[in-house]
């Protein structure tokens, strides 16, 4: 008994010790995990965002009442809207965590943001935040676009585009007539889309010449960025083969070029079927060419989420197509586009959450590429 008494004297007097202990090891291993996460979490990562963001936008559209009482337009409008509110509210708050995780590593990695920064692939990923951002304010179930809200939003968003914009077109002009061969990429295509999708924002509050503005920007380069990609000139294919899924913002640029010509005239007129016929093209294309993509699918990676936004930009586009022309083909191409938005969508979310631990990889290329 006394044995028994000692021994357990011994353990109530050791245990503040061993809580202490542990309490310590918990907080190092806290701030490991957090400084691990900061290293190799990268503006890449916003590809979430940007497809829950087009998710939003895709259904705000589709249970629009203004649509009429045609069969695909009835069925979609049964859903409840606190669906829509919930899927919405989703991407809200994926949004926010990624922004917070990117704003304390501009404060804790800032060499790491500035070199990705100089990057030619990850510079074009600090327009993905505010498209995001762009995207769920014209889906925003509490915001019209006629309100002061709206407005200073759209002004704190569209700075940073027009900034950002200077700084990259400023470079194809002053670095030199190779200079744009040799940076040029699939994801340069994402400076195009911040200025379409600011364009649509403006043209939605009734600014229309902000809004031709920014279309016009972006349209003029993104000729010159597709008729460079097009040549395939030497020198500029240095995107590695675990980022390919980026080829899919072929279709984006015109898509979304299409719904913002769309907001400025006032209604889906021949420039915006041409442009969306273009995105079908290229769309096609892509499909016609699966090997394009097979090594970058050997393995689960972030960059998959890449697939999902071009997709549901090209199905919103095709609703509006539907709604314009009010055609048996053009409904069920939009149904089509529609079904295979959710679809990846689902499927992404899916992947992701069963390989959770593979978001974080050591060997991302974005990173990689960014370090060296």
């Amino acid at each position: 008994m006394a044995s028994t008494q000692s021994e357990i004297e011994i353990v109530v007097d050791a245990s503040p010790v061993a809580a202490q202990e542990h309490r310590r090891l918990f907080i190092i291993v806290a701030k490991r995990s957090i400084s691990s996460v900061l290293t190799r979490f990268h503006a890449g990562y916003f590809r979430i965002s940007l497809s829950l963001g087009g998710q939003t936008l895709l259904w705000k559209t589709l249970i629009d009442p203004s649509h009429g009482s045609n069969p695909p337009w009835r069925l979609l409008q049964t859903l409840p809207p606190l669906c829509f509110i919930l899927l919405w509210s989703l991407a809200l708050f994926t949004n926010v965590l990624l922004s917070l995780l990117y704003i304390s590593r501009c404060f804790f990695r800032f060499r790491m943001v500035e070199a990705e920064f100089l990057h030619h692939v990850g510079v074009n990923y600090f327009f993905a935040p505010w498209i995001s951002w762009f995207l769920l304010l014209q889906s925003a179930p509490f915001v019209a676009p006629n309100t002061v809200s709206y407005l200073v939003l759209w002004w704190v968003f569209a700075v940073p585009v027009v900034t950002l914009d200077v700084k990259i077109y400023g470079q194809w002009f002053t670095k030199g007539k190779q200079f744009l061969t040799l940076v040029a990429n699939p994801t340069s295509q994402l400076s195009v889309i911040g200025n379409l999708v600011g364009s649509r924002a403006a043209a939605q509050m009734g600014w229309k010449e902000s809004a031709v503005c920014l279309f016009s920007l972006g349209m003029v380069h993104y000729l010159v960025l597709f008729v460079t990609l097009y040549q395939r000139l030497p020198g500029g294919d240095r995107l590695p083969a675990t980022l390919r899924p980026v080829f899919s913002l072929f279709v984006a640029a015109p898509s979304m070029a299409s719904l913002a010509w769309e907001s400025i005239a006032g209604r889906f007129d021949t420039a915006s079927k041409m442009l969306l016929f273009l995105s079908l093209f290229l769309f096609a294309s892509l499909l016609c060419r699966p090997t394009l993509f097979k090594k970058s699918m050997r393995r689960f990676s972030i960059a998959w989420w890449a697939y999902s936004f071009p997709v549901t930009i090209l199905a919103l586009a095709a609703t509006d197509y539907a709604e314009e022309v009010k055609t048996g083909i053009a409904r069920g191409l939009m149904l089509l586009l529609t079904a295979l938005s959710v679809l990846i969508f689902m499927s992404l979310t899916l992947l992701t959450a069963f390989n959770s631990r593979m978001l974080l990889p050591d060997d991302d290329p974005i990173v990689c590429l960014s370090v060296h």
